[in-house]
């Protein structure tokens, strides 16, 4: 009999960056890849569309954590900015319902910061200050 298991929460979750300590995410979102789709007719019959896989694409992905006095991520931006692109290894990580043990893995290859946005600022808000960081890579895998 096979038992019915309850899909992961989103909440347990981690990521982690290569050579990086500091950096407690909250959300990361837009983890994909898309395959390009080339189009042709054959030349014996115009009425049929075939389709060839074309270019892979992966979509960027936003990371966003709560400001701290560490200048690690910010580091690696700057890297980037001055055109010295250090590319890491970035593991997102899906833990079990107590958060402790690792189900599952999803590894972005040769990542590097593309884009940041600091924290909103708010006098009338007692939220944590997060700043988001975008990070495009070579390649995915799932682990």
């Amino acid at each position: 009999m096979t038992l019915i298991q309850d899909p992961f929460r989103s909440y347990n979750f981690k990521v982690v960056i290569q050579g990086v300590v500091e950096g407690h995410f909250t959300q990361c979102s837009g983890l994909g890849v898309r395959l390009g789709v080339i189009r042709y007719r054959e030349g014996g019959n115009g009425q049929v569309t075939r389709a060839l896989p074309g270019r892979v694409e992966y979509a960027d992905v936003e990371l966003k954590y709560g400001l701290t006095q560490s200048h690690e991520l910010w580091d690696w931006l700057m890297s980037a900015v001055r055109g010295e692109v250090v590319r890491k290894n970035v593991s997102i990580l899906m833990l079990d319902p107590q958060g402790t043990v690792e189900v599952m893995r999803w590894n972005l290859l040769n990542a590097w910061p593309s884009q940041w946005r600091g924290a909103l600022l708010d006098a009338m808000s007692q939220d944590a200050a997060l700043e988001h960081l975008t990070l495009v890579y070579d390649s995915l895998e799932r682990a």
